[in-house]
């Protein structure tokens, strides 16, 4: 009883907190911070009220700001540049939610697993994988996430995603696995 009240009570937080957000998209005011800057998200955000649906309608329908949370919660690999652990500036808003996700979950735990191409030595690319997947770890804590449920392990170039010696495979290669556990 007490766990499906907890979980009831997270899910309020969650839609609650989604709600407030859609209600501050909705002015038409942006700050920049948009995704990627893509010009297509900011205007679907400013013209989208009317896929937007009333609280108490009872539709069952989503809300574009509870679509956006959801498509971002299915993005789990971020890639880096080469030799670089800053992940790229268009992913900021996607760990956003992913921290946000966190906050509210608080028994949701999930595996930071960083990667690296098969450039450089062993003993740097391990390194690199895990300075690569401490970054997504203080970006996580600092929007809302417990650092208790969050692991960090770094497989450096061990684990590929694409095999080769081409720039797509190293692309792929050089990345940080959100992982759930």
């Amino acid at each position: 009883m007490v766990k499906h009240f907890n979980q009831f009570v997270k899910l309020t937080v969650i839609i609650g907190s989604l709600l407030a957000l859609a209600a501050c998209s909705s002015t038409g005011e942006t700050d920049g911070s948009e995704t990627g800057g893509d010009s297509s998200s900011s205007s679907s955000s400013s013209s989208g009220s009317s896929a937007r649906t009333n609280p108490g309608s009872g539709s069952g329908q989503l809300t574009q700001e509870e679509i956006r949370a959801q498509n971002a919660l299915e993005q789990t690999v971020f890639y880096f540049d080469f030799d670089v652990a800053e992940f790229q500036p268009q992913d900021r808003q996607t760990l956003i939610y992913h921290a946000r996700d966190l906050a509210a979950n608080a028994n949701k735990r999930v595996r930071l697993e960083g990667h690296a191409d098969e450039r450089g030595t062993r003993e740097y690319n391990l390194a690199l994988g895990e300075r690569r997947a401490n970054g997504i770890l203080n970006f996580l804590i600092v929007n809302g996430a417990s650092r208790s449920q969050i692991e960090v392990v770094s497989y450096g170039e061990e684990r590929p995603a694409a095999t080769g010696q081409t720039e797509r495979a190293y692309g792929l290669n050089r990345r940080v696995e959100i992982v759930e556990r």
